[in-house]
């Protein structure tokens, strides 16, 4: 990206470079600045992050070996029976924002456990393990509506670190760096008028001292 080939070697025009140059620099150090923030807001939401998905994957674990207990105890279709009726979980959601980075917060949700009197069947004596199993999934959906808000907005906030870091690196390593070359280059050509045009005078001088 070069624009000396376009613009005339002016003292204005390298005024003009100069400023947009200063313009450029400080662009690129605020959203250096942002990315210092994007990378700490990031790193401070890790290590909950890993630690939420590990507990996730031990409690699938645990809630696909209650389902093959079930399973191997009841029988698919009995199962499935036990599995009704269905119902409508409901869940508050907040906005918020971090960084100009906007996401949405888990403000409330139902409990999700329930007994078997709560499921609307009257536990039978080989219903235990189907139970368990029930539990242990009511579980897991509790663990991954508290944690999807959250991997979500993390998510987000990666998106936005790449986006920076471009942005920073198209900045410094070529619009500033064009920019500076430019004006190097015209500063060079006005140096060079200079010297011809003081040359022009001392020539023109001697020629006038030589004629008096």
């Amino acid at each position: 990206m070069t624009t000396l080939g376009k613009t005339a070697a002016t003292r204005s025009n390298l005024v003009r470079l100069r400023r947009r140059l200063e313009q450029v620099q400080r662009g690129a150090a605020l959203l250096r600045h942002k990315r210092e923030s994007l990378v700490a807001e990031l790193f401070e939401r890790a290590r909950p992050a890993v630690d939420s998905r590990r507990a996730i994957e031990e409690r699938a674990l645990l809630a696909y070996r209650a389902l093959l207990d079930a399973l191997a105890s009841a029988g698919r279709v009995d199962l499935r029976a036990l599995g009704w009726p269905t119902r409508e979980v409901r869940v508050e959601l907040a906005a918020h924002d971090v960084s100009g980075i906007r996401g949405i917060e888990l403000e409330s949700r139902p409990t999700l456990v329930r007994s078997f009197a709560a499921r609307g069947v009257a536990a039978g004596p080989n219903d235990a393990p189907a139970s368990e199993a029930a539990e242990q999934f009511e579980r897991l959906l509790e663990q991954l509506l508290d944690a999807a808000p959250k991997e979500m907005f993390m998510r987000r906030l990666g998106q936005a670190l790449a986006q920076v870091t471009r942005l920073v690196n198209t900045l410094e390593q070529r619009v500033a760096v064009s920019l500076e070359r430019d004006a190097a280059g015209m500063q060079r050509t006005l140096d060079e008028r200079e010297r011809e045009e003081h040359l022009r005078l001392k020539r023109f001088a001697r020629a006038f001292g030589t004629r008096s």
